[in-house]
This record gives structure tokens, C-alpha cells and sequence, in this order.
């Protein structure tokens, strides 16, 4: 990955509705040149998906937590069944294998408490492969941010 590329990714996770003539634009290359280089980063796997970021409160989900899940047993087979609880919890965001007293950190987004408590109550804690949670729920988000730290300015010179 050469000066473009990294800006191209850059200009992408920042907008990733640019028109290929757009990027080309913020980028400094030709329109052909930047959409071959788009499309290799697509290809080799960087560029992972396009999407767009939707407003949880706007949508109704308004309690984000950070639930910590130590495993009843440590083995590859109650690794797997948490695997496959945590994908089916569409109210999971993001999981972490961690070091410390957890196994994991689970950051779930949900309507309210109740249905905070529903997911820690019913889905989690009866889970055979789940020993100990522990909860902390979001007060204020201060960053909410996708864009990896890229240093652009690093690769120019």
C-alpha cells in the first residue's frame, strides 16, 4: 500500500458515497487509476463493506452497554457455543476476546432497560456456556467514531 491507496481508504471511511470522479478528486490520481486501486482494495479484503451509520436514539435505541461475560469452562467447544449465542444476538455490536478478570467485553444496544435486563436475565445468564456478566451501562457518548487513525501525512513524504 503506497501514499494513494491509504488515501483513498482515508476519503472512503470518511464518505463512503464518493462518486469514483470524487475520490479521484480529493485523492489526486485519474478516475480510471483510482477505481483499479478501489476495486484491488476491495479485492484483497481492506475495504470490508460499505454501509451506512444510522442513529440509534432515532431508530429507538437508546441504552448502549458494555457487558463483561467470563466463561463457565474453557474449552474450544463452549468457546464455539458463546461464538454462536453472541451472533445470533442481533443487540450485540461488538465482541472482544479481553485479558483481565473477564473472558469477554460485549457492547450491546438496546430500546431501554428493561430490554437490557431481558438479554442479561434470559439470553446470557441461562446460557450453559456463560458463568459470570457484569454490566455497565453508557451514560454520555463522547466519541463515536469509524475511522481508524490512518497517518496520511506519514506515507507522503
Amino acid at each position: 500500500m503506497d501514499m494513494f491507496d491509504t488515501r483513498i481508504l482515508d476519503a472512503l471511511q470518511r464518505d463512503g458515497r464518493l462518486t469514483n470522479n470524487e475520490l479521484a478528486e480529493k485523492v489526486g490520481l485519474s478516475a480510471s487509476q483510482c477505481s483499479r486501486r478501489r476495486s484491488q482494495l476491495e479485492a484483497d479484503g481492506i475495504i470490508r463493506a460499505y454501509h451506512a451509520a444510522l442513529d440509534p436514539e432515532a431508530v429507538g435505541l437508546k441504552v448502549h452497554a458494555f457487558v463483561q461475560i467470563t466463561l463457565a469452562t474453557h474449552s474450544p467447544d463452549n468457546s464455539r457455543r458463546f461464538q454462536a449465542l453472541i451472533e445470533s444476538e442481533a443487540a450485540v455490536q461488538e465482541a472482544f476476546a479481553v485479558t483481565g478478570e473477564a473472558d469477554y467485553l460485549v457492547k450491546v444496544i438496546v430500546e431501554d432497560l428493561p430490554a437490557l435486563a431481558r438479554l442479561l436475565n434470559e439470553v446470557f445468564l441461562p446460557n450453559e456456556s456463560v458463568a459470570h456478566v457484569r454490566s455497565s451501562v453508557a451514560l454520555t457518548c463522547l466519541k463515536d467514531s469509524r475511522v481508524l487513525p490512518l497517518d496520511i501525512r506519514s506515507k507522503s513524504r
